[in-house]
């Protein structure tokens, strides 16, 4: 583990296997600055690129072609990467957060995927602007924490959904300021 800016991390998130991790540094690079021993970190479902092409270089590594996965890759060494099957996993520290001491690891461990699912392209597209409006269609897991950070950001949300049934939870749960059904045709028409 003397490559420089790689961390080892073993984990387990009460009992929960799954593509994003958090866990405990048990190991560092000579160069990492970003971590130390003992420090608590998490990990989304990348976990390497090659950090010098133009996509690296404008933070969409997602299309770097040396992109390492957490799962169903392999890794710098030849290990396949297991995700959160593993007990342990070797990142690059450009890839890893630190984890606020305050936020259960089973509650914000999920944020690492979903999060950044929804997270990334509304900065990416300037969506963080409070008054902005936003729609976002289906109220499944992402359209959840999509609703939520929205509302983070001060904009005004529009839930799209097929099913009446969650306007209640969309607004008065969520914070959703409007609901429209999708296949009611007029009321999707007026909101344009």
């Amino acid at each position: 583990m003397n490559e420089a800016g790689l961390i080892t991390l073993s984990y387990q998130v009460d009992g929960l296997i799954r593509q994003e991790m958090v866990g405990t540094v048990t190991e560092v690079g000579s160069k990492v600055t970003k971590c130390q021993v003992g420090d608590t970190v998490g990990m989304g479902c990348l976990c390497g690129s090659c950090r010098t092409c133009e996509q690296c270089k404008n933070d969409v590594e997602t299309y770097c072609a040396e992109l390492k996965m957490t799962y169903l890759s392999v890794y710098y060494d030849g290990t396949p990467t297991q995700g959160g099957y593993s007990n342990e996993r070797a990142a690059d520290e450009h890839f890893i957060i630190n984890w606020p001491e305050n936020l259960p690891l089973a509650a914000g461990a999920p944020l690492l995927c979903g999060g950044a699912s929804v997270y990334s392209p509304m900065k990416y597209y300037g969506l963080d602007k409070p008054g902005t409006h936003l729609g976002i269609v289906g109220l499944g897991g992402l359209g959840h924490v999509a609703v939520k950070f929205a509302k983070a950001f001060w904009l005004k949300v529009t839930v799209i959904g097929t099913s009446p049934s969650k306007r209640d939870e969309a607004i008065n749960q969520l914070g959703a300021d409007n609901f429209l059904v999708s296949h009611d045709l007029e009321a999707m028409k007026a909101a344009r």
